[in-house]
């Protein structure tokens, strides 16, 4: 089986959330993480994981919207967390400089706050790297944390430093992209520091690029695993899946 860690649903969005999961079920998907990182979004996670038996959520404020949270709205994570089993994350949270670099210190403020949730309830993190790499790297070292580092797409030296502060590494579609490096890492970092996913509706891997993308995908990103590291696909589910099940303590027949 497959476990395809960060995703989004929605039922706003044009997709069908019930012929969602009978794809990724029917591609043998068999668990889903989806994230949840906008205030009204956090709200409706419990809505979809309650309906669907495979389907986990992670909630958390995504830096894109840092600018607009307030005190209050860190007591509404922390009481959502405590209150639903199937909430098993905090995230995706971190930085991202590539759309707003004008407040970085607003952002770095929200991702210290839910680091610090995240340690008090023992819960893992989803984090949200991009074009900070080196400051998420920072603010993570300072905390007693683990998680998945979604949509890595550092060097080998980042990775590395990542695996050994105890975090996995997220890898989806862009792994598949003819103009992608990521297999330079992949080829040097060990399969119990990997796990997949799509990151739905976005980033869809060859052959289906530029379509909507769904976890039923993820099939197609554990076989250009597999090829790079010269492994069988089973192998790459059997390994993957196994890295989850023990980061969220997760105790399923597989």
């Amino acid at each position: 089986m497959f476990i395809d860690t960060h995703m989004h649903i929605s039922d706003t969005e044009g997709v069908n959330p019930d012929l969602y999961i009978e794809h990724a079920l029917r591609a043998n998907v068999k668990l889903l993480i989806s994230s949840f990182c906008e205030k009204d979004d956090i709200l409706l996670s419990t809505k979809f994981v309650e309906k669907y038996q495979c389907l986990y959520a992670s909630v958390g404020y995504h830096p894109e919207v840092a600018n607009n949270i307030v005190d209050n709205d860190y007591k509404i994570l922390e009481d959502i967390v405590q209150k639903n089993e199937k909430i098993i994350a905090i995230g995706e949270i971190g930085l991202d400089y590539y759309w707003n670099k004008d407040n970085k210190e607003i952002q770095k403020k929200v991702f210290r706050r839910q680091l610090e949730i995240s340690e008090k309830l023992n819960i893992p993190v989803i984090i949200h790297s991009r074009d900070s790499i080196g400051d998420a790297y920072d603010l993570l070292s300072q905390y007693h944390v683990k998680g998945i580092i979604h949509c890595f797409s550092g060097s080998l030296e980042m990775a590395k430093k990542f695996i050994d502060l105890g975090f996995l590494l997220g890898i989806g579609g862009v792994v598949t992209f003819k103009n992608s490096k990521l297999y330079q890492v992949i080829e040097k970092i060990p399969l119990t520091s990997i796990v997949l996913e799509t990151d739905s509706p976005y980033l869809a891997p060859e052959p289906n690029r530029g379509k909507v993308n769904e976890s039923s995908n993820i099939p197609y990103i554990a076989q250009k695993i597999a090829d790079i590291k010269a492994i069988s696909i089973e192998e790459v589910a059997k390994i993957t899946t196994q890295n989850v099940l023990k980061l969220f303590d997760l105790h399923l027949d597989v």
